[in-house]
């Protein structure tokens, strides 16, 4: 790792977010009339569809949060507000649920039987509470994330049906996105999350197969591996995101073991989920070689790159190998050649397995501002960290 090659990846990263990324959601997606963003943007910026999705109103909120907090750009705290207020006058009922889509307007048209749109909407306003200092919204994200801790233990009360020929399980999903959400709400004030905080960690530790290296999205409550087409399902970006989040924890707790199988879970996934044959990073994989039933598996996609440009980097900044080095610097190069638009600016999504777009939009109902700066800012910080210690 010489400090020429980190400092040039890390001028590639700052550039592509602050000149290219960054200035396309602020030129496209901000609705001044309504509050809130547009996020069905195409190559151009172009809105396609006025529907606001709410997991893309919450995450875009928190990124310019973020983005304020570390660079003190007043135009971004404005962005930020503008999404807060859109989510705290409209995207919100009565009983705390959060709709998945609305109206540009603010008029509700879904709402999923998942706890996803309320975590967004805590992760914004816990990010622009911090950022801005007003923490009466720091109030409000830990009421909502009381009621999103209740409904994860039971998701009938979310309108999820429990049937009796259902297997019975648990998910990666939740245990990692509350840790997360308790990390952006916490900061490093997190003593009075400590049984929750420490029960996440047990969850996801239950997805890790020491003896198949594998991260496996699906397992029985006790752990144990489900042979079916969902227990031996893979799905590389999300293990690996969740590592890169387990392994924040690790540090904070100072905790050498769990650090180790943090950065296991990255390494195994990522290994497991790299296409030999053509690059990128696969969308799913089944555990026994089977062909995977999702259609779109064998598909590269935006997110999992950006999870592993984290967790590589990560890896890199705590334990100094070669290896997750030579890992971060062919996941990024991928990403740059295949998903950067060197015209328009902003990542496309959606690749087929040889790396060819097949979808030339930069935003849609699940792709916003959101993992691609995320990423960049992440990495851009720790490149000047390694640079600084080389």
């Amino acid at each position: 790792m010489k400090k020429e090659n980190i400092a040039s990846y890390k001028l590639q990263i700052e550039n592509e977010l602050f000149n290219r990324v960054v200035p396309f959601w602020e030129a496209h997606s901000i609705d001044k009339k309504h509050g809130g963003y547009y996020n069905c943007l195409d190559r151009d910026g172009s809105v396609y569809d006025t529907r606001k999705h709410i997991w893309l109103q919450g995450r875009q909120a928190w990124m310019f949060s973020k983005l304020f907090e570390h660079e003190q750009n007043v135009e971004w705290l404005e962005i930020a507000l503008n999404g807060v207020k859109f989510l705290t006058n409209n995207a919100v009922r009565d009983d705390g649920r959060a709709y998945f889509s609305m109206t540009e307007d603010g008029r509700p048209i879904y709402l999923q039987r998942k706890i996803f749109s309320e975590c967004f909407y805590v992760m914004a306003l816990a990010g622009y509470a911090y950022a801005s200092g007003e923490m009466g919204y720091l109030k409000r994200a830990e009421s909502q994330l009381g009621k999103i801790w209740e409904w994860s233990e039971d998701l009938t009360k979310v309108g999820r049906p429990a049937f009796s020929g259902e297997v019975a399980s648990q998910s990666l999903a939740i245990p990692m996105i509350l840790l997360n959400l308790i990390e952006e709400v916490s900061r490093n004030d997190n003593s009075r999350y400590s049984a929750e905080i420490e029960g996440c960690i047990q969850r996801i530790l239950l997805h890790v197969d020491e003896e198949r290296q594998a991260v496996f999205e699906t397992v029985s409550p006790d752990g144990g591996y489900i042979n079916n087409i969902d227990g031996r399902l893979l799905n590389p970006g999300h293990a690996i995101e969740a590592g890169w989040f387990l392994q924040n924890w690790a540090q904070k707790k100072q905790d050498s073991k769990l650090a180790e199988t943090a950065s296991n879970m990255v390494r195994w996934s990522y290994k497991k989920g790299w296409d030999q044959q053509f690059g990128g990073i696969y969308y799913f994989l089944d555990y026994e070689g089977y062909s995977p039933t999702q259609l779109e598996w064998d598909m590269k996609l935006w997110w999992p790159h950006c999870e592993a440009m984290v967790a590589h980097l990560q890896n890199v900044k705590i334990f100094g190998l070669k290896e997750d080095w030579n890992s971060f610097t062919e996941v990024t190069d991928y990403s740059f050649s295949h998903f950067s638009d060197k015209e328009f600016g902003e990542w496309y999504g959606y690749a087929n397995r040889r790396g060819e777009i097949t979808h030339r939009f930069k935003g849609g109902p699940y792709k916003g501002c959101f993992h691609v700066p995320r990423a960049l800012f992440y990495c851009w910080q720790m490149l000047k960290e390694l640079e600084d210690s080389v």
